[in-house]
């Protein structure tokens, strides 16, 4: 499976999808077949993630083919992504508490044979070490495929979710702070107290046509329980009422300016935020780095076409440049670096969150009871 670092094959991938497999998308979705067998899914998040393409443009394809009603379950499934981010946005202690917690298992479990041999892909599990390899070969898992690594991981291993959780944020294509996070605490039990995911051996054989023998796992594990509880926090998402010409940052998730909400301002450079290793809490694979680098500069070359004056600069360069806005990074590394260095942005917020957020105050089948509205805001 190849992921190309680029907007005009992503959007290739999306008219592909829409024209040939999404037909069929709600009937074979949760089959993982195979890491070269992928066409019953889209492969776009790892796109989608990154800004390459947006929640809107997406569901606008879909929906110039299909109607509503044969499309739903595509269109929620890629509003999910949009759905944690305003659930962390309102939450964001969440994963403050998480980086804290994980710096504590770190140490606890760097020596610890049963983790070390999950990372590396030699437990008993035959299933679970071919997801190891694939996880770091193609930096994707089909998400089915993730709900049963999560839970071998918590509940067959008896692992820490939040050394699992890092596990997928080092290799992900597609990972980010609010997915992640809130996926694996869902699996755990912690996101919905009291109800966990829990793999089961006819689940997997079923979803993997078979391809997989002598899955022994615990299926009967109680979730995990946390003394922690997180109260909504009152938070405003506003932009200014007239965006004036001043520099603009734009970071690793909102890699195509053009299809922005401010593609139509006028500013004086644009600034595209690198953040290497070095300040970040969660270190990345190199391979998951030179991606985010490959997609920065697709952008920067795609505002080059357009005469636009661009540069990618370091994350630690900000201090540097003056009167700028930037676009909103979201709850996760760029925020944490931002917030702790003390520096201050107007941020500017995509239309489509400012909406979409107010509704994340509960759980998600709340919020897709919005969606009808949501989309036809923006149709």
């Amino acid at each position: 499976m190849i992921f190309e670092a680029s907007r005009a094959k992503a959007v290739d991938k999306l008219n592909q999808f829409v024209e040939n497999n999404l037909s069929e998308y709600s009937k074979l979705r949760n089959f993982d077949f195979g890491p070269d067998k992928r066409s019953n899914i889209s492969c776009l998040s790892p796109y989608i993630t990154h800004g390459i393409l947006n929640e809107l443009e997406v569901i606008d394809k879909s929906l110039k083919k299909f109607s509503f009603a044969k499309n739903e379950k595509f269109i929620q499934e890629v509003l999910w992504r949009t759905y944690w981010k305003g659930w962390l946005e309102l939450r964001p202690n969440v994963w403050s508490d998480y980086l804290i917690e994980l710096n504590n298992l770190r140490n606890e479990f760097k020596d610890n044979q049963n983790y070390l041999n999950a990372i590396e892909g030699k437990t008993d599990l035959e299933c679970f070490n071919q997801w190891v390899n694939e996880l770091k070969e193609n930096n994707y898992l089909h998400n089915h495929t993730r709900m049963w690594f999560a839970s071998i991981w918590i509940f067959t291993l008896e692992l820490p979710w939040q050394l699992g959780a890092e596990f997928f944020l080092q290799h992900l294509y597609d990972g980010d702070a609010a997915s992640n996070t809130l996926g694996w605490r869902w699996v755990a039990g912690i996101q919905t107290q009291g109800k966990h995911y829990l793999a089961s051996e006819w689940n997997i054989k079923k979803f993997t046509n078979n391809r997989f023998q002598n899955i022994k796992l615990n299926e009967n594990a109680p979730p995990k329980v946390s003394e922690k509880s997180y109260s909504l926090i009152k938070r405003e998402f506003n932009n200014p009422q007239n965006v004036e010409e001043k520099n603009l940052l734009i970071f690793e998730n909102n890699l195509s300016f053009e299809i922005t909400d401010f593609k139509e301002n006028k500013f004086k450079k644009i600034y595209i935020v690198s953040n290497k290793n070095e300040n970040r809490s969660i270190k990345l694979s190199e391979k998951l780095l030179k991606f985010k680098s490959l997609l920065m500069d697709d952008q920067r070359q795609r505002l080059k076409d357009k005469s636009i004056d661009c540069e990618v600069i370091d994350i630690s360069e900000i201090k540097n440049i003056e009167n700028y806005y930037g676009l909103y990074p979201a709850v996760g590394e760029n925020l944490d670096y931002l917030n702790s260095n003390n520096i201050r942005i107007n941020f500017l917020y995509r239309n489509l969150d400012q909406l979409a957020w107010q509704y994340c105050n509960k759980g998600f089948f709340n919020f897709k009871s919005y969606i009808p509205k949501i989309i036809s805001t923006f149709n």
